[in-house]
């Protein structure tokens, strides 16, 4: 179990067995017995308590629409999933930030349209010369540094958003850009409320998005330590941890 002290009341579990609070109003039924479905489906319901959650929210704070060119900052799971999202919602230009083939072609199954390996100034500068010089919509920052959230602020139009869902590492930043090129930043904690819950729930069981694809290796519970040290070595995209019944 983690605390994240900042989060009040906020825990994470990795057990048998999960108390969990305020289930009416956060967690969504899903039809039938876990038997029905194969395990194909499963996974993909199980991003739905994390990833998928997270991505999604991403991409409804960065206020993607149908049309809009959205850059994925973040080759991770959530940035994965925001991919999945953003096509979701309707984006036209899907263009994911990535160095890694794995994640790239991943990407690209999501609904990436474009693939951008570069980064700093050359990733600016690809970006913008995939959008004909203005910049992103919409841009979904999964990473969570100092130079991700400066090059976020760079590759967008002005007027667009940039909606960050990872804890800053540096809390500090320069806003005058921000500022300068109209530009909206918001993030915080991805929503657990039923509704954007039921929505993915749907997309889930129509064979609409298959975001369980993020799951990349599977551990016991008791190799929980390996399973963490293969997303840390990007030996996997994300740890499936198998609870025996």
């Amino acid at each position: 179990m983690y605390k994240n002290h900042q989060a009040a009341k906020n825990v994470g579990y990795q057990g048998q067995y999960l108390r969990c609070t305020n289930a009416n109003w956060a967690l969504v039924k899903i039809p039938g017995q876990p038997s029905e479905y194969d395990d194909e489906t499963l996974n993909s319901l199980l991003t739905l308590s994390d990833v998928m959650a997270t991505g999604y929210h991403a991409a409804s704070t960065a206020e993607v629409k149908e049309g809009d060119a959205v850059v994925v900052m973040g080759d991770g799971a959530v940035g994965l999933c925001g991919v999945i999202a953003a096509k979701m919602l309707g984006a036209k230009r899907i263009i994911a930030m990535s160095r890694h083939k794995d994640r790239q072609e991943l990407a690209l199954t999501f609904g990436a349209t474009d693939i951008v390996e570069e980064r700093g100034d050359e990733a600016v500068k690809r970006v913008l010369d995939l959008t004909n010089q203005a910049g992103a919509d919409a841009i979904l920052e999964c990473v969570g540094t100092e130079q991700s959230v400066e090059t976020a602020v760079q590759i967008a139009r002005p007027g667009a958003v940039v909606g960050r869902v990872w804890i800053p590492q540096n809390p500090e930043m320069n806003t005058n850009n921000l500022f300068w090129k109209n530009i909206g930043l918001r993030g915080g904690v991805a929503s657990v409320t039923t509704f954007d819950k039921t929505v993915l729930l749907e997309a889930v069981l129509n064979h609409e998005i298959n975001p369980g694809l993020v799951f990349t290796k599977s551990f016991a519970l008791d190799d929980i330590q390996k399973a963490y040290e293969a997303m840390d070595k990007r030996e996997a995209i994300k740890s499936l941890v198998i609870v025996e019944s």
